[in-house]
């Protein structure tokens, strides 16, 4: 199955921090730029972060696995090693997590690796992996 990229807006409440988080945190490479907004290549989707504090607002959560899953959140299905690998850069790095990183529905129909996190401006990211990628839309 080929995916095409998605493209995704939303808030944030500074570049420089948006900039260093997305950039350098993430690996993920910096596009077109003003200082109201700022392109990423989120793991070959496009994100535009734009400026705009006053939308930012504190995600409500849903019971999900024994775990209080924000619902307004994004994030991108990442390959077994680089999820563990993800994991671990952020764990070294101290990153705070919402959802501490494990395997979701273990021995289950969709087993899964996942982990929650804030970037700096509150936004709630979600990094998956299927050790079993055919597992992505199993019902």
């Amino acid at each position: 199955m080929q995916t095409t990229p998605f493209h995704l807006a939303f808030p944030i409440r500074d570049i420089e921090e948006t900039r260093s988080f997305y950039g350098d945190l993430l690996r993920c490479s910096i596009g077109r730029s003003t200082d109201k907004w700022i392109d990423f290549n989120f793991f070959g989707h496009q994100l535009s972060a734009h400026v705009k504090p006053e939308e930012l607002a504190n995600a409500k959560t849903n019971e999900v696995d024994g775990h209080a899953v924000p619902v307004r959140h994004f994030g991108a299905i990442l390959e077994w090693e680089q999820w563990h690998e993800l994991a671990e850069r952020l764990k070294s790095r101290g990153i705070n997590f919402i959802i501490e990183p494990y395997i979701r529905f273990k021995g289950e129909v969709g087993e899964q690796a996942t982990m929650f996190f804030l970037d700096p401006s509150g936004n709630a990211l979600e990094f998956k992996s299927f050790k079993d990628p055919s597992q992505i839309f199993a019902s």
